[in-house]
């Protein structure tokens, strides 16, 4: 509702105007509260319905405060205020929602300043610590960073899980940050730990929640992420929206990661980075006095949490699989991933379904049909018939190809057959 709210207002509003004024410093404060609350440009991009581009800009503005008094309408709303502000961090935007529900006429930017001197006051308070108990909780974060291989410099993703308790960590640099390479990334850590924790506790991604309702804490899951963990029997907690200190533990992990595994070096390609990645989690970060617990990671692992760490191990992964929907063309070959698998005349029109996994192709019509084709690595490629094509039939394209082409160098009609021996007497009259 807000995003569709922020387009219709912005693009309503003449340019030039004072009213035009007061909507972008309006846009300016909701782009900056929640960018001082933790969110990333994208997210702010996302939820607001601009491009990024726009929200850089806007963050790189200086808006000039005015010399007026403000904030008094919002006094009759105080008690309420001080009470949920710290319940959803002082997120200015969800404030604004629920005070207007409340008949508050007044403007978003007021609520902004006048809230902002707790917002102030609460980060400067000091916030408790919090510990778990050995083998209890992980955390996981992604980060990213610019690496050189060879002579040229490219940005690589970074999975990076902390045990909660020994401060353990485990890092590995992919391409991207799809649900392949999470789970990639999974995989390799609880190898490397030698199992799981009880808990593992994530920020909210696309990659694994798909909707999140702030208020009543319903989450709508990424199902293939959602049905992997529970196969590890692995229970998912999230960080609250716009408090990323609540995984702290990963957070200074992914700075660490950068400021003194990747500082001034160059690789050969990103398995040659794995490498020395998975060398550098035991000789280095392993073995390094922590500042929090004053032991190194691999001694207070060993001493109390490597007995209670959970075994992965006893079950085979389960394959990977997706699952789409397509509409056969009237070539009857389906398109998956650039790639063309034939299908049987009687299904053009058809809606199908599609299962892709990590080597096959699998296409179900509705009377429950099956077609499988071994998944091709590539693209652009066709997966041929078995024996002679079938084609369509057609009034209006007729079988064989066109016989009256002006253009096409045969003349029309069938090309007479003549025996060798008519064209040896040609010859010999020649002579």
């Amino acid at each position: 509702m807000e995003r569709a709210e922020n387009s219709d207002i912005i693009s309503s509003v003449p340019t030039g105007t004072e009213e035009d004024s007061l909507v972008k410093q309006n846009l300016w404060y909701q782009i900056r509260a929640r960018f001082e609350n933790g969110m990333k440009k994208t997210a702010i991009a996302r939820e607001l319905d601009l491009d990024v581009k726009t929200v850089r800009k806007w963050l790189r503005r200086k808006w000039t405060e005015q010399e007026r008094q403000r904030g008094r309408a919002l006094d009759e709303y105080k008690k309420f205020l001080i009470a949920r502000a710290p319940e959803v961090g002082y997120n200015a935007a969800v404030l604004f929602r629920e005070v207007r529900g409340q008949g508050y006429g007044g403007s978003y930017p007021s609520l902004v300043k006048y809230i902002r001197p707790w917002r102030v006051s609460d980060e400067k308070t000091a916030t408790a610590r919090f510990e778990t108990e050995p083998g209890h909780q992980a955390q996981v974060d992604w980060g990213s960073s610019k690496v050189w291989f060879e002579d040229v410099q490219e940005r690589v993703h970074l999975f990076v899980m902390v045990l909660g308790y020994s401060r353990r960590i485990f890092v590995r640099a992919y391409q991207n940050e799809r649900i392949e390479s999470l789970l990639d990334g999974h995989v390799a850590a609880f190898n490397h730990f030698g199992g799981r924790t009880g808990t593992i506790l994530y920020d909210n991604p696309r990659t694994i929640v798909v909707q999140k309702n702030q208020i009543s804490g319903e989450v709508i899951w990424n199902q293939t992420f959602k049905d992997r963990m529970d196969f590890y029997g692995v229970e998912i907690k999230l960080c609250r929206y716009y408090r990323a200190q609540t995984k702290g533990k990963v957070e200074s992990g992914v700075k660490y990661v950068k400021g003194n595994a990747l500082a001034g070096r160059r690789f050969r390609d990103i398995d040659q980075l794995n490498e020395w990645l998975a060398e550098w989690c035991l000789t280095v970060a392993d073995e390094r006095l922590h500042g929090t617990t004053h032991e190194r990671p691999s001694e207070r692992f060993a001493r109390s949490e490597a007995a209670v760490m959970i075994p992965v191990n006893e079950r085979p992964v389960p394959e990977l699989e997706r699952n789409e929907r397509r509409i056969v063309p009237r070539d009857t070959y389906v398109v998956v991933e650039t790639n063309r698998y034939p299908t049987p005349p009687d299904w053009v029109g058809d809606r199908i379904d599609v299962r892709i996994s990590s080597d096959q192709v699998t296409l179900t019509n509705g009377q429950q049909e099956q077609l499988s084709y071994t998944r091709l690595i590539g693209k652009f490629q066709t997966v041929r018939r078995g024996g002679n094509p079938r084609s369509l039939t057609s009034k209006k394209n007729p079988e064989g190809p066109p016989r009256l082409d002006p253009l096409y160098p045969v003349m029309d009609g069938d090309v007479e057959q003549r025996s060798l021996a008519a064209y040896e007497a040609l010859i010999e009259e020649v002579q």
